[in-house]
């Protein structure tokens, strides 16, 4: 006699619930090292960019953030390689959009504010860098991305209407430890 192998209704939501519950956490555990990575070279970056402008008076050494991706994604990608395999889901599609777009903003941005309009980059960068790590939060249901996200966002900003100059670039710097801060926790979070 043959057995009925078919699932009812409550056993295949639950298997998809399971599902998706591991397929976040190896999301949040292969971001870790993301976000402690680009949190450590927002943090160095930011602070020599501000010592360099700070003591030599010349803003031209912004033009050392691009360092930053030039020395960021080659690491990223060979820290890529030792990833748990994930597969592609609506999350982790969603979490590369939110970063993609993050990045198409702030260069886009910045590259109008030297060349056409002047603006307070500053500022802007830093809310929606705040608004793309709150919005990681969101989509991977995880409390500390979405608290260091909003505290990046909202404090970021408030400090950028308060400061002028080369001390702006200490946002990015408070970013980078906020950055930092959310890897470590999620590195805790899911040994």
């Amino acid at each position: 006699m043959e057995q009925n192998k078919e699932m009812t209704a409550q056993e295949s939501l639950k298997l998809i619930s399971e599902s998706f519950n591991k397929s976040r956490k190896d999301i949040i555990r292969n971001s870790a090292k993301y976000f402690m990575l680009w949190g450590a070279l927002l943090t160095v970056t930011s602070l020599v960019i501000y010592l360099l402008w700070h003591f030599t008076g010349k803003p031209q050494w912004n033009f050392l953030w691009f360092a930053m991706p030039a020395i960021g994604y080659p690491v990223a990608a060979m820290m890529g390689k030792y990833n748990v395999a994930v597969p592609q889901n609506e999350v982790s599609k969603m979490l590369s959009g939110v970063w993609s777009v993050f990045g198409a903003f702030a260069v886009t941005l910045s590259a109008i504010a030297v060349c056409l309009v002047p603006m307070n980059v500053s500022l802007i960068i830093v809310i929606i860098l705040g608004l793309a790590e709150c919005m990681s939060g969101v989509l991977l249901k995880n409390w500390p991305i979405i608290i260091c996200g909003f505290l990046l966002g909202v404090c970021g900003a408030v400090f950028a209407m308060l400061v002028e100059n080369d001390a702006q670039l200490l946002i990015f710097t408070l970013g980078g430890v906020l950055l930092l801060v959310t890897g470590l926790i999620m590195k805790l979070q899911n040994k």
